[in-house]
């Protein structure tokens, strides 16, 4: 049972011959110590724990500014790292542009190249459909000739089973 503020002042003991229960009022003492106890190590947790995160929390506070300082020092090195890299970048767009009229040039000539070896694939493909087409057409005829000649069997055999069932 938890001791309430408002069970100390309700609590009422037994009046006997000569006051007080002794063994009752004994017994609430000890229930009214414990509970006391035990908010006693409750708060004292309480405040390690405090302490702890302010330690903590200082600790975060000195890692803060320690990063506001390299920040810094990082913003200036990459100022002049842009400014080395802007440099560095006008080079190299002035020789890409070079290279990209070279490369320009022969793509073009690799264009038309492209272009009549499309042409000719085309001519070729044509052809080989032309050519699968007739292979099919003479396999279907085939297998015409085949149904044809299997009905022909198929007949044939009727006849003999007739034949021989008479």
């Amino acid at each position: 049972m938890s001791i309430t503020s408002d069970i100390v002042q309700q609590k009422t003991f037994t009046v006997k011959f000569r006051g007080f229960d002794v063994q009752e009022v004994d017994s609430f003492l000890e229930l009214i110590s414990s509970d006391l106890k035990k908010s006693e190590n409750f708060i004292q947790n309480i405040k390690n724990e405090n302490h702890r995160l302010n330690l903590e929390n200082q600790g975060y506070k000195e890692r803060e500014n320690s990063m506001k300082r390299i920040i810094l020092h990082s913003q200036k090195i990459i100022e002049q790292m842009k400014k080395n890299a802007e440099k560095s970048a006008e080079i190299i767009i002035a020789n890409a542009e070079v290279e990209a009229e070279k490369i320009l040039n022969k793509s073009h000539q690799r264009l038309s190249q492209l272009h009549n070896d499309i042409i000719e694939l085309k001519r070729q493909r044509i052809q080989i459909e032309m050519q699968i087409s007739s292979v099919i057409e003479a396999h279907s005829k085939l297998i015409e000739m085949g149904k044809e000649e299997n009905k022909a069997a198929d007949e044939t055999d009727l006849k003999l089973r007739f034949i021989n069932q008479v």
